[in-house]
């Protein structure tokens, strides 16, 4: 049986290898693509931000979906459509094509990620066994990040852009050639919870909201119809016999908390996985490869402390205390950054940030499972489509805060008559700034708001019979699950 989990486990690590992948992977190989198919400037960011409406505007509903028709029936139809879309982007002969098949991707990484992490811990309920299972997820996210800007670099320099996305078909064909290892569940049926038009409303409130974010023509008018397309989800979830979304489930403490803190903290991280690599490329002129192999120390450092480190410091300290001590490290990374010269040196101004970035490594299986403590077996799907949508918000709001914040102090300092290299590494010192900040508060919350709770051995027995009684009893076992894929995206 500890085989078999093993290697469910590697199979859900390897499909979030891939989506992961394919997002870090994409932003090297932009340029080339914008020559190559004619993009223009703005549409050329419609290749990041056609994934990211589509994946953040879908978790839900898919969460949703996984509870009722089976979460290993929707993983592999995540996994199906992910590969095919993949198909088309590397075989894309204009914008329209490409952007049309990136809203593709992110449907079917949506699909795929909502589940994911809830198969997990309902095969690794007990609390340790949970951290580890969590460490490696943080590590394949970590090294996915890393080595997708590195092979980007690779592949578009000696192939071309086209097998950016042709290399997720082999991954893909893998991780589907290993779902007999994944439990089947039997769902609870479309007739538990098919509330249509709160899908709708959800859905397309999200994508609007999103929309605002990453694109600012029309925001106004694209946040206006956001806010009224949700309110009307959430008068619809307090009267509809079968909501999408059962309010209970935003009453909780647990919940709640860890979500709210979830968008402030992937935020500030954003502005390290996004802006440092700006400024590597962008003030020390570094190459695509050689800023893809200096970012690979971030990534070890967090293996290290997710796949040796976290499990031991949640067992001795909690949760709410791993989670505290991790998000203490990433303050003192984004401080470090904060006093960044324009003419920086790898060994003493960048790589001590790299080593304390491990704060993530702690951080993130900490959240995961603070996050999903509260969430009830039958709400496990939703509870994950909730924490993988506030993710997506979070990326999205801080691409644009930071992004924002960071060009309109480096416009000032060009006024000013500053250098180029100058002005541009004081705006990233701003936005370092405000992502330290938002760490702070974030360790406010962690620390007045969520409690790491008590280990329940009867949940434990529970789950561990479910993994022993096979698919006709696995649904019914408490399942939780965490954060979805990052996807990288410049701003």
């Amino acid at each position: 049986m500890d085989t078999n989990r093993g290697a469910a486990l590697a199979v859900l690590a390897t499909g979030m290898l891939m989506t992961i992948l394919d997002g870090s992977i994409v932003t090297v190989a932009m340029p080339v693509m914008q020559t190559d198919l004619g993009f223009t400037p703005s549409g050329l960011t419609w290749i990041v931000n056609a994934y990211l409406i589509a994946f953040g505007s879908l978790l839900l509903l898919s969460g949703r979906l996984g509870d009722l028709l089976g979460r290993r029936r929707m993983l592999i139809a995540g996994t199906v459509v992910f590969v095919a879309a993949s198909v088309l982007a590397g075989l894309a002969t204009g914008p329209e094509m490409l952007v049309a098949a990136r809203f593709l991707q992110g449907a079917g990484s949506a699909m795929a990620s909502a589940v994911s992490l809830g198969i997990v811990v309902t095969l690794y309920p007990a609390p340790a066994e949970r951290a580890k299972a969590f460490g490696v997820f943080a590590f394949t996210g970590a090294a996915g990040a890393s080595i997708g800007q590195v092979l980007g670099g690779v592949l578009t320099d000696l192939l071309s852009w086209h097998w950016i996305f042709l290399i997720n078909v082999p991954i893909g064909v893998a991780a589907l050639a290993g779902m007999r290892f994944v439990p089947a569940d039997r769902g609870l049926g479309l007739r538990a919870g098919a509330d249509v038009l709160g899908a709708f409303l959800v859905t397309a409130g999200l994508m609007a909201g999103i929309a605002a974010v990453v694109q600012p023509a029309w925001r106004w008018v694209t946040a206006a119809a956001a806010v009224l397309l949700l309110a009307g989800f959430v008068a619809r979830q307090a009267t509809a016999r079968t909501p999408l979304m059962p309010l209970r489930v935003l009453r909780n403490r647990q919940v709640a908390g860890a979500n709210i803190l979830q968008i402030l903290m992937i935020g500030a991280m954003f502005s390290f996985q996004i802006l440092v690599a700006l400024y590597m490329q962008r003030v020390l002129h570094y190459s695509a490869l050689q800023t893809g192999l200096a970012m690979l120390p971030a990534a070890l450092s967090i293996a290290v402390v997710s796949l040796v480190v976290s499990a031991r410091v949640i067992g001795r300290i909690g949760e709410r205390g791993a989670l505290i001590a991790g998000l203490s490290l990433l303050v003192l990374a984004l401080g470090w950054l904060t006093r960044l010269p324009v003419d920086a040196r790898f060994v003493p101004d960048l790589l001590p940030v790299m080593l304390l970035i491990a704060g993530g490594g702690l951080a993130l299986p900490a959240i995961t499972g603070l996050g999903m403590s509260g969430a009830r077996p039958d709400d496990a799907g939703l509870a994950s489509g909730l924490f993988n949508t506030t993710q997506q918000l979070g990326m999205a709001l801080g691409v644009a805060a930071l992004s924002t914040a960071a060009a309109s102090r480096t416009a000032g300092r060009l006024a000013a008559g500053a250098s180029e290299a100058a002005a541009l590494t004081a705006g990233y010192r701003l936005a370092f700034t405000v992502g330290a900040v938002l760490l702070l508060v974030s360790i406010g919350v962690a620390a007045f708001v969520l409690h790491s709770p008590a280990p329940r051995p009867e949940a434990t027995a529970a789950g561990s019979a479910a993994v022993e009684a096979g698919p006709a009893d696995a649904a019914d076992a408490p399942a939780f699950s965490g954060p979805a894929p990052s996807v990288s995206a410049r701003p």
